[in-house]
Protein backbone atom coordinates (compact mmCIF):
# COMPACT_ATOMS: atom_id res chain seq x y z
CA UNK A 1 0.00 0.00 0.00
CA UNK A 2 2.63 1.98 0.79
CA UNK A 3 4.21 1.81 -2.49
CA UNK A 4 1.34 2.20 -4.25
CA UNK A 5 0.58 5.73 -2.61
CA UNK A 6 3.95 7.28 -3.55
CA UNK A 7 3.46 5.78 -7.29
CA UNK A 8 -0.15 7.62 -7.61
CA UNK A 9 1.26 10.74 -5.40
CA UNK A 10 4.88 10.55 -7.89
CA UNK A 11 2.48 10.06 -10.72
CA UNK A 12 -0.23 13.46 -9.67
CA UNK A 13 2.92 15.39 -9.11
CA UNK A 14 4.31 14.46 -12.65
CA UNK A 15 1.46 15.52 -13.88
CA UNK A 16 0.55 18.88 -12.58
CA UNK A 17 4.33 20.05 -13.12
CA UNK A 18 3.80 19.24 -16.62
CA UNK A 19 3.80 21.75 -19.26
CA UNK A 20 1.33 21.67 -22.25
CA UNK A 21 2.33 21.36 -25.37
CA UNK A 22 1.56 24.59 -27.20
CA UNK A 23 1.26 24.64 -31.39
CA UNK A 24 3.34 27.08 -33.20
CA UNK A 25 0.82 28.53 -35.60
CA UNK A 26 -2.05 28.43 -33.65
CA UNK A 27 -4.18 26.38 -31.67
CA UNK A 28 -8.23 26.08 -31.89
CA UNK A 29 -9.54 26.84 -27.89
CA UNK A 30 -12.81 27.34 -28.86
CA UNK A 31 -15.66 27.37 -31.18
CA UNK A 32 -18.01 30.16 -30.63
CA UNK A 33 -20.37 32.80 -32.82
CA UNK A 34 -19.20 35.96 -34.18
CA UNK A 35 -19.90 38.25 -31.56
CA UNK A 36 -19.41 41.20 -33.70
CA UNK A 37 -22.97 43.79 -34.05
CA UNK A 38 -24.65 43.51 -37.86
CA UNK A 39 -23.10 45.02 -40.26
CA UNK A 40 -24.86 46.57 -42.88
CA UNK A 41 -23.46 48.31 -46.49
CA UNK A 42 -26.27 50.06 -48.12
CA UNK A 43 -24.23 52.50 -49.10
CA UNK A 44 -20.09 52.70 -49.98
CA UNK A 45 -19.72 55.60 -47.34
CA UNK A 46 -21.73 56.77 -44.67
CA UNK A 47 -21.04 60.80 -45.71
CA UNK A 48 -22.49 59.93 -49.40
CA UNK A 49 -26.24 58.62 -48.02
CA UNK A 50 -27.48 62.27 -48.71
CA UNK A 51 -25.25 62.60 -51.78
CA UNK A 52 -26.99 59.75 -53.23
CA UNK A 53 -30.50 60.82 -51.96
CA UNK A 54 -31.48 57.34 -50.40
CA UNK A 55 -30.92 55.49 -53.71
CA UNK A 56 -28.76 51.63 -52.48
CA UNK A 57 -25.92 51.96 -54.81
CA UNK A 58 -25.24 48.30 -54.11
CA UNK A 59 -28.85 47.99 -55.17
CA UNK A 60 -30.39 46.37 -51.95
CA UNK A 61 -27.45 44.40 -50.59
CA UNK A 62 -27.85 43.88 -46.86
CA UNK A 63 -24.87 42.34 -45.46
CA UNK A 64 -26.67 40.91 -42.03
CA UNK A 65 -25.00 37.85 -39.87
CA UNK A 66 -25.49 34.62 -41.15
CA UNK A 67 -26.90 32.14 -39.21
CA UNK A 68 -25.42 30.36 -36.55
CA UNK A 69 -24.39 26.69 -39.09
CA UNK A 70 -23.31 29.10 -41.31
CA UNK A 71 -21.02 31.46 -39.20
CA UNK A 72 -17.18 31.07 -39.71
CA UNK A 73 -14.73 29.74 -36.76
CA UNK A 74 -12.54 32.36 -34.37
CA UNK A 75 -9.61 31.01 -33.93
CA UNK A 76 -7.18 31.85 -31.00
CA UNK A 77 -3.58 33.06 -33.17
CA UNK A 78 -0.81 33.05 -30.85
CA UNK A 79 1.36 35.01 -33.29
CA UNK A 80 -0.54 38.56 -32.91
CA UNK A 81 1.88 40.77 -35.48
CA UNK A 82 -0.04 42.26 -37.88
CA UNK A 83 2.56 42.54 -40.38
CA UNK A 84 3.68 38.63 -40.25
CA UNK A 85 -0.01 37.53 -40.64
CA UNK A 86 -1.35 39.96 -43.28
CA UNK A 87 1.69 38.24 -45.29
CA UNK A 88 -0.65 35.02 -44.30
CA UNK A 89 -3.58 36.53 -45.46
CA UNK A 90 -2.05 37.82 -49.02
CA UNK A 91 -1.15 34.19 -49.11
CA UNK A 92 -4.25 32.75 -48.55
CA UNK A 93 -5.74 34.77 -50.83
CA UNK A 94 -3.82 34.34 -53.91
CA UNK A 95 -4.37 30.61 -53.11
CA UNK A 96 -7.82 31.56 -53.42
CA UNK A 97 -8.20 29.39 -50.19
CA UNK A 98 -11.38 31.50 -49.50
CA UNK A 99 -12.95 30.02 -46.48
CA UNK A 100 -9.01 29.99 -44.43
CA UNK A 101 -8.31 33.50 -45.15
CA UNK A 102 -12.26 34.04 -44.06
CA UNK A 103 -11.39 32.57 -40.70
CA UNK A 104 -8.13 34.72 -40.26
CA UNK A 105 -9.58 37.76 -40.99
CA UNK A 106 -12.43 37.57 -39.01
CA UNK A 107 -10.06 36.46 -36.01
CA UNK A 108 -7.85 39.07 -36.26
CA UNK A 109 -10.94 41.68 -36.60
CA UNK A 110 -12.01 39.84 -33.44
CA UNK A 111 -8.88 40.60 -31.79
CA UNK A 112 -8.52 44.21 -32.78
CA UNK A 113 -5.68 43.53 -35.01
CA UNK A 114 -5.50 44.93 -38.20
CA UNK A 115 -4.53 43.41 -41.42
CA UNK A 116 -2.59 46.35 -43.92
CA UNK A 117 -3.86 47.56 -46.96
CA UNK A 118 -2.24 45.41 -49.36
CA UNK A 119 -3.60 41.72 -47.63
CA UNK A 120 -7.00 43.45 -47.65
CA UNK A 121 -6.84 44.06 -51.15
CA UNK A 122 -6.04 40.82 -51.83
CA UNK A 123 -8.77 39.58 -49.62
CA UNK A 124 -11.20 41.49 -51.83
CA UNK A 125 -9.80 40.39 -54.36
CA UNK A 126 -9.99 36.64 -53.59
CA UNK A 127 -13.47 37.56 -52.82
CA UNK A 128 -14.73 39.08 -55.98
CA UNK A 129 -13.02 36.20 -58.12
CA UNK A 130 -15.04 34.01 -55.84
CA UNK A 131 -18.67 35.49 -56.45
CA UNK A 132 -18.82 36.36 -52.48
CA UNK A 133 -19.43 40.20 -52.97
CA UNK A 134 -21.76 40.16 -49.52
CA UNK A 135 -18.44 39.76 -47.52
CA UNK A 136 -16.31 41.94 -49.81
CA UNK A 137 -18.61 44.71 -49.62
CA UNK A 138 -18.09 43.75 -45.46
CA UNK A 139 -14.51 43.92 -45.89
CA UNK A 140 -14.80 47.22 -47.35
CA UNK A 141 -17.11 48.80 -44.63
CA UNK A 142 -14.10 47.44 -42.31
CA UNK A 143 -11.01 49.32 -44.40
CA UNK A 144 -12.94 52.55 -44.46
CA UNK A 145 -13.96 52.47 -40.77
CA UNK A 146 -10.18 52.19 -40.21
CA UNK A 147 -9.11 54.63 -43.28
CA UNK A 148 -6.97 52.11 -44.49
CA UNK A 149 -8.52 52.21 -48.51
CA UNK A 150 -5.98 52.98 -50.99
CA UNK A 151 -7.01 53.90 -54.97
CA UNK A 152 -6.82 50.00 -55.41
CA UNK A 153 -9.15 49.35 -53.30
CA UNK A 154 -11.87 51.71 -54.73
CA UNK A 155 -10.94 50.35 -57.86
CA UNK A 156 -11.92 46.89 -57.09
CA UNK A 157 -15.27 48.38 -55.15
CA UNK A 158 -16.09 50.09 -58.84
CA UNK A 159 -15.89 46.89 -60.53
CA UNK A 160 -18.19 45.16 -58.10
CA UNK A 161 -20.83 48.02 -58.45
CA UNK A 162 -20.69 47.60 -62.05
CA UNK A 163 -21.10 44.27 -61.76
CA UNK A 164 -23.96 44.28 -59.75
CA UNK A 165 -26.25 46.92 -60.67
CA UNK A 166 -24.05 48.52 -63.76
CA UNK A 167 -21.72 50.98 -65.20
CA UNK A 168 -23.91 53.89 -64.82
CA UNK A 169 -24.01 53.51 -60.80
CA UNK A 170 -20.68 52.82 -60.39
CA UNK A 171 -19.45 56.19 -62.32
CA UNK A 172 -22.01 57.87 -59.84
CA UNK A 173 -20.11 56.44 -57.15
CA UNK A 174 -16.45 57.31 -58.52
CA UNK A 175 -18.28 61.04 -58.98
CA UNK A 176 -19.53 61.19 -55.34
CA UNK A 177 -16.01 60.00 -54.50
CA UNK A 178 -14.29 62.57 -56.17
CA UNK A 179 -16.09 65.46 -54.31
CA UNK A 180 -14.53 64.16 -50.73
CA UNK A 181 -11.01 65.71 -50.83
CA UNK A 182 -10.11 63.10 -47.97
CA UNK A 183 -10.80 60.20 -50.31
CA UNK A 184 -9.66 61.61 -53.67
CA UNK A 185 -6.16 62.06 -51.96
CA UNK A 186 -5.96 58.07 -52.69
CA UNK A 187 -6.64 58.15 -56.32
CA UNK A 188 -4.23 56.81 -58.70
CA UNK A 189 -3.98 56.24 -62.37
CA UNK A 190 -5.66 52.20 -61.95
CA UNK A 191 -8.24 53.64 -60.23
CA UNK A 192 -9.22 56.76 -63.49
CA UNK A 193 -8.14 53.57 -65.35
CA UNK A 194 -11.15 51.74 -64.28
CA UNK A 195 -13.32 54.98 -64.28
CA UNK A 196 -12.56 54.88 -67.84
CA UNK A 197 -12.87 51.73 -68.77
CA UNK A 198 -16.13 51.76 -67.15
CA UNK A 199 -17.36 54.67 -69.30
CA UNK A 200 -16.21 52.82 -72.41
CA UNK A 201 -18.55 50.04 -71.73
CA UNK A 202 -21.24 51.95 -71.94
CA UNK A 203 -19.79 54.78 -74.93
CA UNK A 204 -20.02 57.53 -72.32
CA UNK A 205 -17.69 59.94 -74.11
CA UNK A 206 -18.47 63.24 -72.48
CA UNK A 207 -17.90 61.42 -69.30
CA UNK A 208 -14.85 59.84 -70.60
CA UNK A 209 -13.42 62.96 -71.57
CA UNK A 210 -14.11 64.62 -68.22
CA UNK A 211 -12.24 62.17 -66.19
CA UNK A 212 -9.31 62.39 -68.63
CA UNK A 213 -9.37 66.41 -67.84
CA UNK A 214 -9.72 65.92 -64.25
CA UNK A 215 -6.77 63.27 -64.17
CA UNK A 216 -4.41 65.46 -65.60
CA UNK A 217 -5.28 68.33 -63.70
CA UNK A 218 -4.11 65.94 -60.50
CA UNK A 219 -0.65 65.83 -62.03
CA UNK A 220 -1.56 62.31 -62.73
CA UNK A 221 0.50 60.64 -65.86
CA UNK A 222 -1.50 57.61 -67.69
CA UNK A 223 0.11 54.65 -68.70
CA UNK A 224 -0.05 52.28 -72.12
CA UNK A 225 -3.28 51.26 -70.70
CA UNK A 226 -5.10 54.61 -70.40
CA UNK A 227 -3.68 55.97 -73.78
CA UNK A 228 -5.13 52.92 -75.10
CA UNK A 229 -8.60 52.87 -73.66
CA UNK A 230 -8.93 56.93 -74.29
CA UNK A 231 -8.23 56.41 -77.75
CA UNK A 232 -10.10 53.56 -78.49
CA UNK A 233 -13.11 55.18 -76.83
CA UNK A 234 -13.21 58.23 -78.56
CA UNK A 235 -12.29 56.95 -81.98
CA UNK A 236 -15.47 53.91 -81.47
CA UNK A 237 -17.15 57.39 -80.69
CA UNK A 238 -16.78 59.30 -83.88
CA UNK A 239 -14.38 62.05 -81.48
CA UNK A 240 -10.96 61.16 -84.06
CA UNK A 241 -10.36 65.14 -82.91
CA UNK A 242 -10.07 64.09 -79.27
CA UNK A 243 -7.96 60.95 -80.03
CA UNK A 244 -5.23 62.70 -82.01
CA UNK A 245 -5.11 65.09 -78.84
CA UNK A 246 -4.63 61.53 -76.54
CA UNK A 247 -1.74 60.96 -79.46
CA UNK A 248 0.31 63.77 -78.83
CA UNK A 249 -0.13 64.05 -74.64
CA UNK A 250 0.80 60.04 -75.19
CA UNK A 251 4.32 61.71 -77.52
CA UNK A 252 5.05 64.02 -74.77
CA UNK A 253 5.11 61.24 -72.11
CA UNK A 254 6.98 59.02 -74.53
CA UNK A 255 4.64 56.22 -74.13
CA UNK A 256 3.54 53.88 -76.55
CA UNK A 257 0.42 52.18 -77.87
CA UNK A 258 -1.27 49.15 -77.90
CA UNK A 259 -1.74 47.57 -80.91
CA UNK A 260 -5.52 47.94 -80.67
CA UNK A 261 -5.06 51.59 -80.31
CA UNK A 262 -2.84 51.62 -82.83
CA UNK A 263 -5.49 50.48 -85.59
CA UNK A 264 -7.51 53.24 -84.17
CA UNK A 265 -5.39 55.99 -84.55
CA UNK A 266 -4.82 54.97 -88.65
CA UNK A 267 -8.66 55.12 -88.64
CA UNK A 268 -8.41 58.49 -86.36
CA UNK A 269 -6.14 59.94 -88.47
CA UNK A 270 -8.34 58.80 -92.11
CA UNK A 271 -10.69 61.10 -90.56
CA UNK A 272 -9.06 63.77 -89.49
CA UNK A 273 -7.03 63.53 -93.21
CA UNK A 274 -3.48 62.71 -90.73
CA UNK A 275 -2.29 61.04 -93.79
CA UNK A 276 1.16 61.74 -92.74
CA UNK A 277 0.52 60.18 -89.10
CA UNK A 278 -1.00 57.60 -89.90
CA UNK A 279 1.86 56.49 -92.11
CA UNK A 280 4.29 57.10 -89.25
CA UNK A 281 2.14 55.20 -86.98
CA UNK A 282 1.65 52.47 -89.73
CA UNK A 283 5.89 52.45 -90.63
CA UNK A 284 6.34 52.04 -86.42
CA UNK A 285 4.08 49.13 -85.96
CA UNK A 286 6.24 47.50 -89.10
CA UNK A 287 9.34 48.68 -86.49
CA UNK A 288 8.47 46.77 -83.51
CA UNK A 289 7.85 43.30 -85.80
CA UNK A 290 4.11 43.84 -85.71
CA UNK A 291 1.76 42.69 -88.54
CA UNK A 292 -0.63 45.27 -89.59
CA UNK A 293 -3.98 43.53 -90.56
CA UNK A 294 -5.53 43.78 -93.86
CA UNK A 295 -8.32 46.59 -92.45
CA UNK A 296 -5.29 49.04 -91.30
CA UNK A 297 -3.63 48.36 -94.58
CA UNK A 298 -6.68 49.37 -96.86
CA UNK A 299 -7.05 52.36 -94.40
CA UNK A 300 -3.77 54.03 -94.99
CA UNK A 301 -4.09 53.03 -98.95
CA UNK A 302 -7.63 54.91 -98.65
CA UNK A 303 -6.23 57.97 -96.54
CA UNK A 304 -2.81 58.02 -98.92
CA UNK A 305 -4.79 57.83 -102.12
CA UNK A 306 -7.65 60.78 -101.10
CA UNK A 307 -4.38 62.93 -100.17
CA UNK A 308 -3.20 61.91 -103.63
CA UNK A 309 0.25 59.82 -102.91
CA UNK A 310 0.10 57.67 -105.41
CA UNK A 311 3.57 56.72 -104.83
CA UNK A 312 3.35 55.87 -101.22
CA UNK A 313 -0.41 54.14 -102.10
CA UNK A 314 1.71 51.53 -103.78
CA UNK A 315 4.51 50.93 -101.56
CA UNK A 316 1.53 50.23 -98.94
CA UNK A 317 0.14 47.71 -101.32
CA UNK A 318 3.30 45.89 -101.99
CA UNK A 319 3.84 45.62 -97.77
CA UNK A 320 -0.29 44.88 -97.44
CA UNK A 321 1.08 41.38 -100.45
CA UNK A 322 4.40 40.92 -98.41
CA UNK A 323 2.66 40.60 -94.77
CA UNK A 324 0.58 37.50 -96.73
CA UNK A 325 -2.72 39.73 -96.99
CA UNK A 326 -4.80 38.71 -100.12
CA UNK A 327 -6.78 42.77 -101.84
CA UNK A 328 -10.24 42.47 -101.53
CA UNK A 329 -13.14 44.64 -103.03
CA UNK A 330 -11.91 47.48 -100.33
CA UNK A 331 -8.20 47.31 -101.48
CA UNK A 332 -8.76 47.69 -105.10
CA UNK A 333 -11.27 50.42 -104.40
CA UNK A 334 -8.73 52.23 -102.70
CA UNK A 335 -6.13 51.88 -105.11
CA UNK A 336 -8.68 53.17 -108.06
CA UNK A 337 -9.45 56.10 -106.26
CA UNK A 338 -5.91 56.57 -105.87
CA UNK A 339 -5.16 56.83 -108.92
CA UNK A 340 -8.29 58.90 -110.06
CA UNK A 341 -7.47 61.56 -107.67
CA UNK A 342 -3.94 61.93 -109.12
CA UNK A 343 -6.06 62.41 -112.57
CA UNK A 344 -4.60 58.97 -113.66
CA UNK A 345 -8.10 58.22 -115.52
CA UNK A 346 -6.39 55.79 -118.09
CA UNK A 347 -4.14 53.54 -115.56
CA UNK A 348 -7.91 53.28 -113.80
CA UNK A 349 -9.38 51.99 -116.17
CA UNK A 350 -5.87 49.23 -116.94
CA UNK A 351 -6.72 48.68 -113.64
CA UNK A 352 -10.03 47.52 -113.73
CA UNK A 353 -10.01 46.11 -116.69
CA UNK A 354 -7.21 43.81 -114.95
CA UNK A 355 -9.32 43.07 -111.75
CA UNK A 356 -12.48 41.85 -113.96
CA UNK A 357 -10.53 39.81 -115.93
CA UNK A 358 -8.35 37.82 -113.51
CA UNK A 359 -11.71 37.67 -111.16
CA UNK A 360 -9.23 39.71 -107.76
CA UNK A 361 -12.54 40.47 -106.38
CA UNK A 362 -16.25 40.48 -106.97
CA UNK A 363 -17.08 43.77 -108.53
CA UNK A 364 -19.52 45.79 -106.71
CA UNK A 365 -20.93 49.15 -107.45
CA UNK A 366 -18.51 51.63 -106.28
CA UNK A 367 -15.81 49.95 -108.63
CA UNK A 368 -17.87 50.05 -111.31
CA UNK A 369 -18.35 53.76 -110.78
CA UNK A 370 -15.27 54.68 -110.68
CA UNK A 371 -14.53 53.22 -113.76
CA UNK A 372 -17.63 54.87 -115.02
CA UNK A 373 -16.56 58.11 -113.78
CA UNK A 374 -12.80 58.00 -115.62
CA UNK A 375 -15.02 57.40 -118.95
CA UNK A 376 -16.87 60.23 -117.87
CA UNK A 377 -13.53 62.84 -117.77
CA UNK A 378 -12.10 60.56 -120.92
CA UNK A 379 -15.15 61.10 -123.01
CA UNK A 380 -15.35 57.27 -123.75
CA UNK A 381 -18.94 57.00 -124.13
CA UNK A 382 -18.53 53.69 -125.30
CA UNK A 383 -17.03 51.90 -122.83
CA UNK A 384 -19.10 53.80 -120.53
CA UNK A 385 -22.52 52.52 -121.69
CA UNK A 386 -20.42 48.70 -122.17
CA UNK A 387 -20.04 49.12 -118.36
CA UNK A 388 -23.26 49.84 -117.57
CA UNK A 389 -24.93 47.18 -119.55
CA UNK A 390 -22.27 44.80 -117.68
CA UNK A 391 -23.19 46.01 -114.43
CA UNK A 392 -26.64 45.17 -114.75
CA UNK A 393 -26.23 41.68 -116.48
CA UNK A 394 -24.22 40.84 -113.27
CA UNK A 395 -27.21 41.50 -111.25
CA UNK A 396 -25.77 44.04 -108.83
CA UNK A 397 -28.00 46.95 -108.26
CA UNK A 398 -27.23 50.09 -110.61
CA UNK A 399 -28.43 53.91 -108.87
CA UNK A 400 -29.63 56.82 -110.15
CA UNK A 401 -25.83 58.06 -109.69
CA UNK A 402 -24.61 55.36 -112.46
CA UNK A 403 -26.68 55.98 -115.13
CA UNK A 404 -25.86 59.91 -114.67
CA UNK A 405 -22.46 58.85 -115.48
CA UNK A 406 -23.01 57.32 -118.14
CA UNK A 407 -25.36 60.23 -119.46
CA UNK A 408 -22.68 62.93 -118.77
CA UNK A 409 -20.01 60.49 -120.68
CA UNK A 410 -22.32 61.11 -123.71
CA UNK A 411 -22.83 64.65 -123.31
CA UNK A 412 -19.23 64.88 -123.32
CA UNK A 413 -18.52 63.04 -126.55
CA UNK A 414 -22.08 64.71 -127.91
CA UNK A 415 -23.63 62.21 -128.67
CA UNK A 416 -27.06 63.44 -127.33
CA UNK A 417 -29.36 60.49 -129.24
CA UNK A 418 -27.30 58.07 -127.10
CA UNK A 419 -28.07 59.84 -123.75
CA UNK A 420 -31.31 60.18 -124.34
CA UNK A 421 -31.66 56.01 -125.44
CA UNK A 422 -30.29 55.65 -121.94
CA UNK A 423 -32.34 57.93 -119.95
CA UNK A 424 -35.05 56.07 -121.80
CA UNK A 425 -33.50 52.71 -120.47
CA UNK A 426 -33.61 53.84 -116.74
CA UNK A 427 -37.12 54.57 -116.95
CA UNK A 428 -37.71 51.58 -117.97
CA UNK A 429 -36.04 49.78 -115.36
CA UNK A 430 -38.18 52.45 -113.00
CA UNK A 431 -34.90 54.41 -112.04
CA UNK A 432 -35.96 58.02 -111.16
CA UNK A 433 -33.92 60.18 -112.22
CA UNK A 434 -32.41 63.35 -110.20
CA UNK A 435 -31.69 66.76 -111.46
CA UNK A 436 -28.01 66.21 -112.12
CA UNK A 437 -30.00 63.71 -114.62
CA UNK A 438 -32.36 66.41 -116.14
CA UNK A 439 -29.58 69.01 -116.57
CA UNK A 440 -26.82 67.03 -118.37
CA UNK A 441 -29.51 65.69 -121.13
CA UNK A 442 -31.18 69.60 -121.46
CA UNK A 443 -27.26 70.43 -121.97
CA UNK A 444 -26.40 67.01 -124.20
CA UNK A 445 -29.97 67.83 -126.24
CA UNK A 446 -28.72 71.74 -126.75
CA UNK A 447 -25.43 70.37 -128.13
CA UNK A 448 -27.65 68.47 -130.70
CA UNK A 449 -30.15 70.77 -131.47
CA UNK A 450 -32.57 68.52 -130.18
CA UNK A 451 -35.31 71.37 -129.42
CA UNK A 452 -37.95 69.35 -129.12
CA UNK A 453 -36.63 66.56 -126.67
CA UNK A 454 -35.67 69.72 -124.82
CA UNK A 455 -39.22 71.03 -124.45
CA UNK A 456 -40.18 67.47 -123.42
CA UNK A 457 -37.55 67.26 -120.74
CA UNK A 458 -38.51 70.45 -119.33
CA UNK A 459 -42.31 69.68 -119.34
CA UNK A 460 -41.25 66.53 -117.47
CA UNK A 461 -38.80 68.47 -114.81
CA UNK A 462 -41.76 71.12 -114.21
CA UNK A 463 -43.88 68.24 -113.70
CA UNK A 464 -41.33 66.33 -111.46
CA UNK A 465 -40.63 69.63 -109.30
CA UNK A 466 -44.36 69.94 -108.75
CA UNK A 467 -45.07 66.50 -107.52
CA UNK A 468 -41.93 66.79 -105.50
CA UNK A 469 -43.39 69.98 -103.76
CA UNK A 470 -46.74 68.45 -103.42
CA UNK A 471 -45.60 65.06 -101.69
CA UNK A 472 -43.22 67.31 -99.56
CA UNK A 473 -46.12 69.71 -98.46
CA UNK A 474 -48.27 66.47 -97.08
CA UNK A 475 -45.33 65.29 -95.30
CA UNK A 476 -45.05 68.31 -93.51
CA UNK A 477 -49.03 67.96 -93.45
CA UNK A 478 -48.69 64.39 -91.91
Amino acid sequence: MRTFHWSLSHSLNFTLTMKPKRRRLGVKMESFSLATPNMCFRKVSSELDSSFNGENVVCGLELEEKTAGDRNRIHFLEERNEETLSKRLRKLSRLDKVRSALELFDSMRFLGLQPNAHACNSFLSCLLRNGDIQKAFTVFEFMRKKENVTGHTYSLMLKAVAEVKGCESALRMFRELEREPKRRSCFDVVLYNTAISLCGRINNVYETERIWRVMKGDGHIGTEITYSLLVSIFVRCGRSELALDVYDEMVNNKISLREDAMYAMISACTKEEKWDLALKIFQSMLKKGMKPNLVACNTLINSLGKAGKVGLVFKVYSVLKSLGHKPDEYTWNALLTALYKANRYEDVLQLFDMIRSENLCCLNEYLYNTAMVSCQKLGYWEKAVKLLYEMEGSGLTVSTSSYNLVISACEKSRKSKVALLVYEHMAQRDCKPNTFTYLSLVRSCIWGSLWDEVEDILKVRVFFMFVTQMCGGLEEVV
